[in-house]
């Protein structure tokens, strides 16, 4: 892995805007340059992994399907191991489930009943932080499982969808914001 510092800025100025996707009037954010440049991957890798101030942590579970990217990889960094949360229908064995709304309707995400395990340090990590639910969703799906959700990391939050509400009780970070 390259060692070479990064910035905040470095990263933010390769996120690309894509106008009007997946629908008219959405501002994506795009962090595909940002996986594609292994200095800045690294370097984002780096800052959600740093969110946790040293703490120990056993277990990383990422969102799908970005934030699979990056937990998988903070989980290398943490010496932890990684836990997929998905959408409902994508996972082999059995699982626990939580819904959530949508702007337009709602979603189901869930996890394998026995992904961590009671008592466990787990770090929660997406790429981006909108409305909130996703992450609220996994939070509470882990916290069913008996596990100790010690913080939850975005690389980017767009903080005019007000997702911290969602997420009051745990300790949030983000770390490029619009």
């Amino acid at each position: 892995m390259n060692e070479q510092s990064t910035t905040i800025g470095e990263i933010e100025a390769a996120i690309r805007t894509i106008p009007d996707f997946p629908r008219p009037g959405i501002q994506f954010k795009d962090i595909t340059p940002v996986l594609a440049d292994p200095r800045l991957f690294a370097g984002s890798v780096r800052l959600l992994a740093s969110s946790v101030g040293g703490q120990r942590i056993d277990t990383v579970a990422g969102i799908e399907a970005r934030g699979f990217i990056f937990a998988s990889a903070v989980a290398l960094q943490l010496g932890a191991g990684f836990v997929p949360v998905r959408k409902k229908g994508k996972l082999p064995y059995k699982t626990l489930e939580a819904s959530y709304d949508l702007e337009y309707g709602t979603n189901t995400i869930e996890m394998h009943v026995d992904a961590v395990k009671p008592g466990s340090r787990v770090l929660l990590v997406d790429d981006l932080l909108a409305t909130g639910g996703t992450a609220a969703a996994a939070a509470g799906l882990l916290a069913k499982l008996g596990a100790e959700v010690v913080a939850i990391s975005f690389l980017v939050e767009l903080t005019f969808l007000n997702g911290r509400k969602r997420l009051s009780g745990y300790q949030v970070h983000s770390f490029i914001r619009y």
